[in-house]
């Protein structure tokens, strides 16, 4: 069963040992925390930049940081092998009780970005990706949606409204509808309707060749602080095991042809 990557996953890490990314890895990944940022109007790559200038000064972080244009992994999920990030307090206590973990340990963390009163955000945009980028981790690591998505309000309430009292409050969404919108797209991207463009191709040894080492080199182009490729590994396992779709080929092409032709 494949996954439709409708969108490129752009990874820009933290400075690996500091306070913000410890680089410990997660011994594995239990439950996903939603969450937003907070901050009306702040894109994905202001809040990596900021985090990433402030990498020394606190221990606050998240995996990942989606707008309307982008979804940026500043900590490695699914560009790399999971590491922790620090998104949910120690002491509390519901994720031991509902999931037998630390949030920090087991979870990733996604972040919204969203806009209120200053509007430079395009909600529906930003909510497409978010609820996508959801589908996606619960495709690699294997999650129910309705059982392994909490938000961060719901782990601590006394502290926090993200998302659902926040971001997702804004826009109208309940989290029975992005935990619904998250089931469908799932259904969606897993080829749960499949059409001639999700079926896995039959390549040629040759074809392989050519498409890893596009991947390769393109792995290693950096435009805008970013790769034009992301999470090589991923693609390349899709080729050798025979199943990379047309749809995927065609995501990977518009990913270089988009990035490199400026």
């Amino acid at each position: 069963m494949s996954f439709k990557m409708k969108y490129d996953i752009e990874t820009k890490y933290l400075p690996k040992g500091t306070k913000r990314r410890s680089g410990i890895l997660m011994p594995r990944v239990g439950f996903i925390v939603s969450h937003d940022t907070g901050n009306d109007g702040s894109t994905a790559s202001g809040n990596v930049n900021y985090y990433t200038n402030s990498a020394n000064d606190m221990s606050a972080s998240a995996h990942t940081f989606i707008d309307d244009k982008k979804i940026i992994e500043c900590i490695p999920a699914t560009t790399g092998k999971p590491e922790k990030a620090w998104h949910v307090l120690y002491e509390k206590t519901l994720d031991n009780e509902l999931f037998g973990d630390d949030a920090n340990d087991i979870a990733i963390g996604v972040e919204l970005c969203y806009s209120n009163k200053k509007g430079n955000i395009n909600n529906k945009e930003a909510y497409k990706r978010y609820v996508w980028y959801h589908a996606y981790l619960c495709y690699r690591f294997n999650l129910d949606p309705k059982k392994h998505i909490i938000g961060h309000n719901e782990l601590d309430p006394q502290r926090k409204t993200d998302p659902f009292k926040n971001a997702l409050k804004v826009m109208g969404i309940s989290k029975e509808q992005f935990i619904q919108d998250v089931v469908n797209e799932l259904a969606e991207c897993t080829n749960a309707n499949e059409s001639e463009d999700d079926v896995p191709m039959k390549l040629e040894q040759w074809q392989k060749d050519v498409i890893i080492n596009a991947v390769n080199k393109y792995s290693k182009v950096v435009v805008d602080g970013s790769p034009v490729i992301s999470s090589p590994e991923y693609w390349i396992e899709k080729v050798n095991k025979g199943s990379l779709s047309a749809g995927e080929l065609a995501v990977l092409n518009l990913a270089i042809m988009s990035r490199t032709q400026k």
